[in-house]
């Protein structure tokens, strides 16, 4: 079991490591509020990062996530000013965020266009659509029944996280005892393999886009609801944090080979570091150097990995 995911014990192993230096270093890192704006800013990411997930063990990438999280924050604020019930916000929200998937996916497996063009193209359209939208300004003055589900701030974490953890376990169990979920393993694994078995590699790959998006509703919801204001620029990054936290959690940017829990200390890693690196009293600004070296690490790791993997020629 530990050869089969040797990726993801070596991220965990890492990020043990990570946790008990700063045990030693900068114990005050461990503080009770420390530790929830932790868990609360990376909440966002790690939603978008299970739809990062599906869409790369298809073999496909998708760099609108931000762009899209921007737009749907931006709905969400609308929406709540409207005082429309939450219920029925969350639900367009989704159904907004499958749609904006759905245009990716109908482009990638309907017209066979390469996934690094389509979402190149759609993360810059849905940005300057949304600037001319709204001129750069903010949603401001969120009513207090959208901002923490109208439970209060103790309650509204709480509930924030526990939501979280329940999409994560729901995507986890699908994935692995679903025959949708086997269908996103094979079709990553060798598109032409599972076609020949009965199923539709096309298809796979559109509803992979559509629930991408969804889920990027989900975390624009999660995102919005802590703050008064939602900002236009909202997301700007977040799919290299997610493109990231996947390819370190061991799943192949090939597609095929991966698991929701790799992602899951991928996240917790690339969450920790910008923190880790403040109570250290190392300047901030070497966050992108320190996850750029945890990822150049991953890869060539993984490259080792997958050498050994092959099996030796016979000397001649």
């Amino acid at each position: 079991m530990m050869a089969k995911h040797q990726r993801e014990w070596a991220v965990a192993l890492l990020f043990a490591a990570l946790l008990v230096a700063l045990r030693i270093a900068a114990p005050a890192f461990y503080s009770a509020a420390n530790i929830r704006d932790i868990l609360l800013s990376n909440v966002p990411v790690l939603i978008c990062a299970i739809g990062s997930t599906l869409v790369i063990l298809t073999g496909e990438v998708d760099i609108s996530i931000g762009s899209q999280l921007a737009i749907l924050s931006v709905l969400a604020g609308a929406l709540a000013k409207t005082g429309l019930p939450m219920p029925l916000l969350i639900g367009l929200l989704v159904v907004a965020g499958g749609a904006l998937g759905g245009v990716n996916g109908l482009f990638v497996a309907r017209f066979g266009v390469p996934s690094i063009v389509v979402t190149l193209a759609t993360m810059m359209a849905w940005r300057e659509t949304l600037r001319w939208a709204t001129e750069g300004a903010w949603v401001q003055n969120l009513p207090d029944t959208f901002q923490w589900f109208g439970l209060g701030q103790g309650a509204g974490q709480a509930a924030i996280l526990i939501s979280t953890a329940a999409v994560f376990l729901a995507f986890a169990w699908a994935l692995h005892n679903l025959a949708a979920g086997r269908a996103v393993y094979a079709t990553g694994s060798d598109r032409e393999a599972a076609r020949l078995t009965g199923l539709a590699p096309r298809n796979v790959v559109f509803w992979v886009f559509v629930v991408a998006g969804m889920l990027v509703g989900i975390g624009a919801l999660l995102a919005t609801v802590r703050f008064h204001d939602v900002p236009a620029n909202a997301g700007l990054g977040l799919e290299l944090k997610c493109i990231t936290a996947v390819v370190l959690g061991g799943t192949a940017i090939t597609g095929g080979r991966g698991t929701l829990a790799g992602t899951l200390i991928g996240v917790a890693l690339l969450g920790t570091i910008g923190t880790a690196l403040i109570f250290a009293g190392i300047s901030p600004y070497w966050e992108k150097s320190a996850q750029g070296a945890i990822i150049l690490g991953a890869v060539a790791a993984d490259y080792l990995l997958g050498r050994s993997r092959q099996p030796r020629r016979a000397l001649a």
